[in-house]
């Protein structure tokens, strides 16, 4: 496997305030589903019991965590691990058996039907992996229909739909069909028709499964960038471990409805949760995702000037790149002060650790 981590934008800060919060979700489906999370006998359960004793399959089991201000959090995990379900759960596409769901501190589950169609249409847009363009409009218009639909005068929706298919790079295709674009310009227009009512949130449901692996890659790099540019709020599913780690501030996985482990790419890799996570991560290079904050001694190199100035969240293999170019130790720094210093021994030390878990787990 190939990992190649570009350049992520700054961490969000652990104390952002959620903008979703998510505790003790359950989503099941069969006959009186909600006496299964209030039993504790039922809710203990496997699956393939539960199923024969009730009739019910849980799909998402005592899910909690938040999803920060900012960040790009990504639920991850095998088909039927329950994800895309939970992220339906959020806006109430599908409705939760039970549990406590917040945006901004609001209680969605007792939302209305008004106010739940502002939260879907204002707040949280759900970009999918079919992209459901209307082919009898143009790009223009497809980008332009959420706001249609909002009531927004014709020349004030085409004013804001132009702004955001110049945004995703479709400058020049506004007026053409979707049968006359590709796959990857069919979900930019997806992407755009999402962002046209500028919510504060962005869902994404397994956007890029159904593309080619090289549009996949340029549309990840897209999400990359427009995450960077606006620090908008992203909650993206996928199945792919490759996509989690480029794209994902935080990645949680999920299996059999339950979310096994949650945290960063790099404690994800580097401190799997139990064997489960640790298969699921046993062929990613490590030294592209652990960051040189695992490898730096105590020390600084004196001075204002910080020879390599390595960010803390640069990567192992591309400090030892620098270390190599320079010849010299670097210091690693954040916010024009040193956290430590990295030199050959210490990065070296790093991969070799790396290659003995490796040799340890084959």
């Amino acid at each position: 496997m190939s990992t190649t981590l570009p350049e992520q934008s700054a961490p969000t800060s652990d104390s952002a305030p959620p903008v979703f919060s998510v505790r003790n979700l359950w989503k099941v489906f069969g006959p009186k589903a909600e006496r299964v999370p209030g039993n504790p006998e039922l809710a203990s359960l496997p699956a393939d019991e539960l199923r024969r004793a009730t009739g019910c399959t849980v799909a998402v089991r005592d899910v909690s965590f938040d999803v920060r201000k900012g960040e790009v959090f990504v639920v991850m995990g095998l088909s039927g691990s329950g994800k895309s379900t939970l992220v339906r759960c959020l806006t109430r596409l599908i409705e939760p058996t039970s549990g406590e769901l917040e945006i901004d501190g609001e209680d969605v589950r007792a939302m209305d039907r008004t106010r739940l169609r502002e939260l879907r249409r204002h707040r949280a847009a759900m970009v999918f992996q079919h992209f459901g363009l209307l082919p009898h409009r143009s790009v223009l218009d497809n980008v332009a229909y959420g706001l249609e639909i909002q009531g927004v005068g014709k020349l004030e929706r085409r004013a804001q739909a132009m702004k955001v298919v110049a945004k995703v790079g479709l400058d020049g295709m506004e007026h053409r069909r979707p049968n006359q674009l590709s796959g990857g310009q069919q979900q930019r227009v997806g992407l755009a028709r999402a962002l046209a009512g500028d919510p504060e949130v962005l869902l994404f449901d397994e956007p890029f499964s159904a593309l080619d692996p090289l549009i996949r890659r340029d549309m990840q790099e897209e999400v990359i960038r427009l995450h960077r540019e606006e620090g908008r709020t992203m909650v993206f599913i996928t199945h792919d471990l490759s996509e989690a780690l480029r794209l994902g501030d935080r990645i949680a996985l999920m299996r059999d409805g339950e979310i096994v482990q949650c945290g960063t790419p790099e404690e994800i890799v580097a401190s799997p949760a139990d064997d489960y996570v640790r298969d699921f991560v046993r062929d990613v290079p490590r030294e592209q995702v652990i960051t040189v904050r695992s490898a730096m001694r105590a020390g600084d190199c004196g001075g204002t000037e910080h020879p390599g100035a390595l960010a803390p969240d640069t990567v192992v293999a591309a400090a030892i790149e620098t270390v190599a170019r320079s010849g010299s130790a670097a210091c690693v720094v954040a916010d024009g002060r040193c956290l430590g210093v990295v030199d050959h021994e210490n990065l070296l030390a790093v991969v070799a650790g790396l290659d003995s878990e490796r040799a340890a787990v084959s």
